[in-house]
């Protein structure tokens, strides 16, 4: 068997399993994965450095199907070469209840499988991630340790979105030249022709940002190696447009959007089989070619066991440093630390906004944390996302702790996701509130993935002034707590901010959103204790006795209004509780006791946020009284409109008084 026919042979392997999984399935799109099976065995034949015996190798190349739809190349992939728990079953399973082989891949789910794909684009931005996470750690570690590369097939579909051009701007910009990107350049979409709705040009959209671009026959093994090798040699990130034919080998579908996204039908995958000399059963492969690709997957062995000696010869603090933060511990001071700028906050007692306060926090945590990479989308001084240790990362200087995601919020939520699943890294960068809109489908899949991804949100609600309705966010908190695995953390002062990013930095497997004022606020914490109070999400700030007749439940800058509320009711002859809540999220996780002994039994239960009032009768009840938003916010100094939208103490005790007038 010549080596062409052999590649042929191992590519068809791919095919089959692909074709045969979707027709069992009757689901699933076997297009893509026919049509890039070429490219993909020339990369995992000739190039990745990965072992299937060692999955989490952490020096190994990372592949990101971008193309999520096409996953079962991904599933054939690693069946192929003999990843653990990847056996023919789970492919005959392919997109079943149980299933390893979900319709789009899943991180978590099998190994090799480096992050959840399916929405277009989020792949390609995790693969800037996770190449950048690669440069970042190569300065801190060396050579030795980190040197890989980040491989990412992408479709007009992920092309077209545009996260796209936000993720590849940034990868150009920085010159993350281990990046390489793999183009299915098969000019179809569901619709129909890619000219229907599209006729950029993508190998000059890529150079102008700032990438090598080359074309090649996505078809011929030969040409695909030849640009694989120039793009491992470029100083820049590289694209390749393989030209390719969806759906490769199918009689009449082939080329066609029918080849996309449903099963080819009996008759189809016969003559698929007679037309690429195909003459296994369904779900067989060959003798002589597993044992191909099972040798593929043994290519590496020798790199790993000798990154092993290597890891093992090295200075004995940088090993154990680098184990760490792969492992994703904290070190062993962190929460030394925290207790001790708790002590001093309580001595300070200082009046700041929360987005300062969490500025001091974080010059705490990144003087503890050498992992921890900020950035923020173009708000730096607002976003109070910069320490003293936080140097920029730029393009060949990779030792920064700081990104300038430029204004890029989407594509920064998915890079950090990206930084976060390379391992080593806990990235966290910050935006306004308001736009976390649009950050949402990327932190959709932080929770999704349950990864430690924090987002900074500042200007949290009207008190940002005069910005106006545009800016001033109404609805987003109930939006974030609504993602399930999703921290939505609104500390009240600076005490409760350093709890929230304690809390948010042990949290592994989920992310957090810490909402943070633009306005002053007063310590209303001034005792350090031992005790982590926003870690339960909810806990009695204030309270002459536990069976009060009121309670105000209340967040962020809106606890203050609450303690004055208390302070009104308490002279009206009215014994009032204030219970703050800085993570509804956690507070839901609490036992039914707990749960129980902070609700209380009051008769009047209230809760005030500068935001809607979704989420907030399973604390109150539907009975409840809501001191908060019911529409958009309006120009104007802050002080003025929480007077216009009713959002003050006065408010809440007059509410109060009338309905317990009511029910007495």
């Amino acid at each position: 068997m010549n080596s062409r026919e052999k590649h042929d042979r191992m590519a068809n392997a791919i095919r089959f399993l692909s074709m045969d999984a979707v027709q069992k399935a009757n689901s699933g799109h076997p297009g893509l994965p026919m049509g890039a099976a070429d490219v993909a065995t020339v990369l995992f034949r000739r190039f990745m450095k990965h072992d299937p015996k060692q999955p989490d190798w952490a020096d190994r190349d990372r592949f990101v199907l971008s193309a999520g739809h096409g996953s079962m190349l991904l599933y054939s992939l690693l069946h192929l070469l003999g990843y653990e728990g990847m056996d023919i079953d789970q492919i005959k399973d392919f997109r079943q209840l149980g299933s390893k082989t979900a319709g789009h891949p899943e991180y978590g789910h099998a190994p090799g499988i480096e992050t959840t794909t399916g929405p277009l684009g989020q792949g390609l931005a995790n693969a800037v991630g996770m190449a950048l996470a690669e440069r970042i750690q190569n300065a801190r570690f060396g050579d030795d340790l980190v040197d890989h590369h980040t491989y990412c097939l992408v479709g007009d579909g992920c092309l077209m979105e545009g996260i796209s051009q936000e993720a590849i701007a940034l990868a150009g910009h920085l010159k993350l030249n281990k990046l390489i990107v793999l183009f299915d350049d098969n000019n179809i979409t569901i619709d129909g022709p890619v000219s229907l709705s599209d006729s950029t040009d993508q190998l000059a959209r890529f150079a102008a940002s700032g990438w090598k671009s080359l074309s090649v026959d996505g078809h011929d093994p030969d040409a695909i190696e030849t640009a694989i090798e120039a793009a491992r040699g470029s100083d820049s990130p590289t694209l390749i447009a393989c030209k390719t034919t969806i759906g490769f080998g199918a009689p009449t579908r082939a080329g066609t959007s029918k080849a996309h996204g449903s099963p080819l039908g009996d008759e189809e995958i016969a003559g698929a089989r007679k037309a690429l000399g195909w003459d296994s059963e369904p779900f067989v492969v060959p003798s002589d070619i597993l044992d191909c690709w099972r040798l593929a997957g043994l290519g590496s062995t020798k790199q790993r066991k000798e990154w092993e000696s290597r890891l093992a010869a090295a200075d004995s603090e940088l090993r154990g440093e680098f184990e760490r933060c792969m492992r994703g511990d904290l070190p062993a001071g962190f929460d030394a630390a925290i207790d001790a700028y708790k002590q001093k906050l309580a001595i300070d007692k200082p009046t700041v906004a929360t987005r300062k306060a969490s500025e001091m926090a974080l010059e705490v945590v990144n003087a503890a944390l050498g992992e921890t990479i900020g950035g923020s989308a173009d708000l730096t001084g607002s976003n109070n996302t910069k320490t003293s240790q936080t140097e920029p990362v730029s393009a060949g200087d990779y030792s920064g702790r700081y990104v300038n995601y430029g204004i890029r919020e989407h594509g920064m939520a998915a890079i950090m996701n990206g930084m976060a699943l390379h391992g080593g890294i806990i990235p966290y960068s910050g935006t306004f509130l308001v736009f976390s809109d649009y950050c949402r489908p990327a932190m959709r899949l932080s929770s999704l993935m349950g990864l430690r991804v924090i987002y900074v949100m500042t200007h949290d609600s009207i008190g940002l002034g005069e910005d106006g309705p545009t800016h001033q966010p109404v609805e987003q908190v109930a939006a974030l707590r609504a993602i399930p695995n999703h921290q939505v953390f609104r500390p009240a002062d600076a005490m409760e901010t350093a709890e929230c990013w304690q809390v948010a930095l042990q949290s592994r497997n989920t992310p957090s959103t810490i909402a943070l004022t633009r306005q002053g606020l007063p310590a209303i914490r001034t005792e350090a204790d031992g005790e982590n109070r926003c870690a339960h999400g909810a806990y009695e700030l204030s309270a002459e006795d536990s069976d009060a007749e009121v309670t105000i439940f209340a967040t962020g800058s809106e606890v203050e209004i609450a303690l004055e509320a208390q302070s009104q009711l308490r002279r009206g002859g009215h014994s009032t509780r204030v219970v703050s809540v800085p993570c509804v999220d956690l507070f839901d996780k609490q036992s039914e006791d707990y749960r129980a002994a902070v609700i209380g039994t009051s008769t009047v239960k209230v809760a005030i946020e500068a935001g809607i009032r979704q989420g907030w009768d399973r604390i109150i009840g539907s009975d409840g009284i809501f001191i908060g938003m019911e529409g958009f916010g309006a120009s104007g100094p802050y002080k003025e409109l929480y007077q216009h939208f009713g959002i003050t103490a006065e408010a809440a005790v007059a509410a109060v008084e009338a309905k317990l007038q009511a029910t007495s």
